[in-house]
């Protein structure tokens, strides 16, 4: 087990199983160092978490979805490093997309639900570039759909 997966563990989370993709797409792609996961969408033990920021969720709820995102994020990443989360060097960067209404503007705040994670499961290693924003809808009526770029060794 990878100190990530004893943080997360420490913090009573469970990596998924990655989950396959649902259009004509591949779950991630490794170009020399890199690793770019396609989008996670806010997918839990629970099912979907379906929702729009500003009208049937508040910002806590976004933030708990963004870290379903992350939480996959961290389960793709695994099958891309083939088991072994100790071969990350760093987050590079988080691509974050909430469905929210005109109105709602603390898309930040809920993407920090994936951003904290990344820190809580990989220290400093986890602290990354960011870009956060707002759209009407989401891929299955998803609230929350991240997607990143790491760094392995």
């Amino acid at each position: 087990m990878s100190d990530a997966e004893k943080r997360l563990a420490d913090l009573g989370l469970t990596l998924p199983e990655a989950a396959a993709p649902v259009a004509n797409y591949v779950p991630y792609v490794r170009s020399g160092q890199q690793i770019f996961v396609s989008g996670q969408i806010s997918l839990g033990p629970d099912g979907l978490v379906k929702g729009r920021l500003g009208e049937s969720m508040n910002v806590e709820q976004g933030q708990a979805a963004a870290r379903l995102c992350g939480l996959n994020l961290i389960a793709q990443l695994k099958a891309a490093l083939d088991g072994d989360l100790s071969r990350l060097v760093r987050v590079v960067k988080l691509g974050g997309f909430v469905c929210a209404t005109p109105e709602f503007a603390a898309i930040p705040k809920v993407i920090n639900g994936a951003s904290d994670l990344m820190v809580e499961a990989f220290g400093e290693a986890g602290r990354h570039a960011r870009s956060a924003v707002s759209c009407p809808a989401l891929p299955l009526g998803a609230a929350v759909e991240v997607d990143a770029i790491f760094e392995m060794a």
